[in-house]
């Protein structure tokens, strides 16, 4: 059974902007490029990479710049996103980022795996992080 998610695929404009975002990668330790790209309720795209440091593992991930430049444009919400890494392996968000994209995107978040390739495969938040916590859960209940 396709979930709606999986049957959406991402758009030639987040591709490639996620490529683009990869190979402005700053990782001199890992030698592991990362993009990411975010689209905001506004219809909006915000692009981020990796930025690694000496102080290893003090760096940024990719979906956390872009979530750093979307918060920084106003935007709060996320409709859909999409990681790119250049390895043979599919990757996924970190759980830190997993639990960052929650902060600003529901469980049913497409988020599309992709490779050098190209597009891949497409999950929801939901199915990478079961039974999350979100901010509906720190909200206060009137008495």
């Amino acid at each position: 059974m396709t979930t709606k998610s999986q049957a959406v695929r991402p758009s030639r404009t987040m591709l490639a902007l996620a490529a683009k975002a990869m190979a402005r990668a700053h990782a001199p330790y890992s030698h592991f490029r990362v993009g990411a790209v975010l689209k905001g309720a506004n219809g909006r795209l915000y692009a981020g990479c990796n930025v690694e440091n000496a102080a290893y593992p003090e760096g940024c991930c990719a979906e956390t710049s872009a979530i750093s430049a979307m918060v920084m444009a106003g935007e709060t919400r996320i409709v859909e996103a999409l990681v790119i890494g250049a390895g043979p392996d599919l990757i996924t968000p970190c759980g830190g980022c997993r639990q960052r994209l929650r902060e600003f995107a529901s469980d049913e978040l497409p988020i599309h795996l992709c490779d050098a390739g190209g597009y891949r495969k497409s999950v929801t938040l939901g199915s990478l992080l079961p039974m999350s916590f979100g901010p509906k859960h720190l909200k206060r209940r009137k008495p």
